[in-house]
């Protein structure tokens, strides 16, 4: 969502990708099914939201020829043709917009890969997500370079700043869950949520993707800075409780706590400071 921001589009147009993602294995279909989960949020079919993916393994895409050896979560991305069709192949015909990769697989992403979607997409977004570094698909330095600094990316293992030879520099932002958990937990925890919904986690995502200033994202930013995590947690957690009480699942929030809802979640944050255990006194005789 906040790298749809930084295209200029909005965080509600993710029905409008074309999303290829490498590695169909846990990782790769769970961030699918919550992709998906978040286009139905906004009001596509399932059937709509299942066509924006291209999910590829090592022997290709997921397609209906394969079905009887794949799992059940797997099927549901299984497209009805091109069943095996390379990476490579599946760039150059359906032109993805987003470019995922969990595989695992140090420099799956060749730089022919790159310059392909660099040519049918003006702003590429490419989060190189396996770990550690050795095992990332491509590196921040060759994302930007083989797309002359068209794209937007994030990575799954810390890279340094990248800086062109025509001057431009990159701030590198790490894709980590420690951005959505803390604010998430925090306003489940103060509403007492009887549980907590997928809507939730979208809302949760949402005001991650909107904490980001056009400054941030202008940088090449799409996470915060990790000393605003505090910042980021409160804005999560908030979300997360106006959910809940829009579906009626919170047990212990009155509507004046409602109405002042910034001020009493920053009252129950935990401030990670020593208290002192004794009392000192000063006495003068």
């Amino acid at each position: 969502m906040s790298a749809l921001r930084a295209r200029g589009e909005s965080v509600e147009s993710l029905a409008d990708q074309r999303i290829l993602i490498a590695g169909a294995g846990s990782a790769g279909i769970g961030v699918a099914q919550v992709i998906m989960q978040a286009m139905i949020e906004q009001g596509v079919s399932e059937q709509a939201a299942r066509n924006a993916f291209f999910i590829c393994d090592q022997h290709g895409l997921l397609g209906s020829a394969r079905v009887r050896e794949l799992s059940r979560e797997q099927a549901v991305f299984a497209r009805s043709e091109d069943s095996g069709m390379p990476l490579q192949k599946v760039m150059e015909k359906y032109k993805p917009t987003i470019l995922l990769g969990l595989t695992a697989v140090g420099g799956l992403f060749t730089e022919e890969l790159i310059t392909t979607m660099a040519a049918h997409c003006e702003r590429p977004i490419i989060f190189s997500l396996s770990n550690p570094t050795s095992k990332a698909e491509c590196t921040a330095r060759q994302a930007y370079e083989w797309t002359n600094g068209k794209c937007i990316f994030a990575s799954g293992s810390p890279f340094d700043p990248v800086e062109l030879d025509d001057g431009r520099v990159f701030q590198i932002s790490q894709c980590n869950n420690m951005f959505i958990f803390p604010g998430l937990g925090l306003g489940a925890t103060v509403c007492g949520a009887k549980k907590v919904t997928d809507r939730m986690l979208y809302e949760s995502a949402k005001a991650l993707a909107e904490f980001l200033s056009p400054e941030d994202l202008a940088s090449g930013q799409i996470f915060p800075p990790v000393r605003r995590i505090r910042e980021v947690s409160h804005k999560v957690a908030c979300a997360v409780i106006r959910e809940a009480y829009k579906e009626k699942l919170q047990n212990h929030l009155t509507e004046r706590e409602m109405e002042n809802l910034e001020d009493y979640v920053h009252s129950k944050m935990y401030d990670p400071v020593y208290v002192p255990l004794v009392e000192k006194r000063t006495i003068t005789i």
